[in-house]
């Protein structure tokens, strides 16, 4: 099948903060309807490019476009870019003063001018669909690590972004919890939802993702299938890393 429109498209981007180099030329398409994840050792650079596609971070050099769209012009309304992707943060980054309902209603009616009626019909219906039936009423406080991320994920989903931005959505969680956090992710994959992914998680990358990115020292070094990334990488810079992630159990 041939690849949609590309939606997100990073041309030679580049970032720095102060003397360390995070970015160092960073090319990538990602088309409608793909899952790309985003490997890599720590500092490697994939959060950072996350937060820069989501303009949280500028960057130094290169160009970011959304739809065909430079977003990274300095005239450009940042506020109205954010409204077009959803962001899932490792913390979760739940209002702690606002229930389940309303912290995913916000979005919807401040963000978005959608009737709340309208808002809340659709974030009950989101909540119930990510096994959150009953728990609108709850502040995050009394929820699971699991569940607070499933909500974090629901509030990100609810605007039907362009792209799904999701850093790292179970590097906070306890093992046991990982499991109902991946289902989610996995659910957006079967409805065809556009997602860039930074991940630890491998067996989830294989699963998921369309293609496979390998950041090493702020640049793809290696790109591909799941399959043939993640049991025969060509770079011995994947290998290596590919190796450490299998003597810790994590591969």
């Amino acid at each position: 099948m041939s690849p949609g429109k590309p939606v997100v498209e990073i041309r030679g981007v580049t970032k720095a903060f102060g003397e360390l180099e995070v970015l160092r030329g960073i090319d990538l398409v990602v088309h409608e309807h793909e899952a790309v994840a985003l490997i890599g050792a720590s500092g490697s650079g994939k959060s950072t490019l996350l937060r820069c596609i989501d303009l949280l971070e500028d960057i130094d050099d290169g160009d970011i476009l959304l739809d065909g769209e430079v977003i990274t012009d300095p005239s450009v309304d940042t506020v109205a870019v954010r409204r077009r992707l959803g962001f899932v943060f490792q913390a979760y980054n739940l209002f702690p003063h606002l229930n389940v309902l309303d912290n995913v209603l916000l979005g919807l009616v401040q963000g978005h001018g959608m009737p709340r009626s309208e808002a809340e019909t659709r974030a009950r219906e989101l909540l119930a669909r990510f096994g959150l039936e009953g728990r609108e009423r709850d502040n995050p406080d009394r929820l699971s690590g699991g569940q607070q991320q499933r909500v974090a994920i629901a509030r990100a989903f609810a605007t039907r972004p362009r792209a799904m931005l999701l850093d790292e959505v179970t590097s906070a969680l306890d093992p046991e919890l990982v499991g109902e956090v991946l289902q989610a992710v996995r659910d957006l994959k079967e409805e065809g939802v556009t997602m860039i992914l930074a991940t630890h998680e491998m067996g989830f990358a294989r699963e998921v993702a369309d293609r496979v990115c390998f950041l090493h020292e702020g640049r793809i070094i290696e790109e591909g299938p799941p399959e043939r990334m993640l049991r025969e990488p060509e770079r011995p810079e994947t290998q290596k890393f590919l190796r450490r992630l299998l003597e810790a159990g994590r591969a």
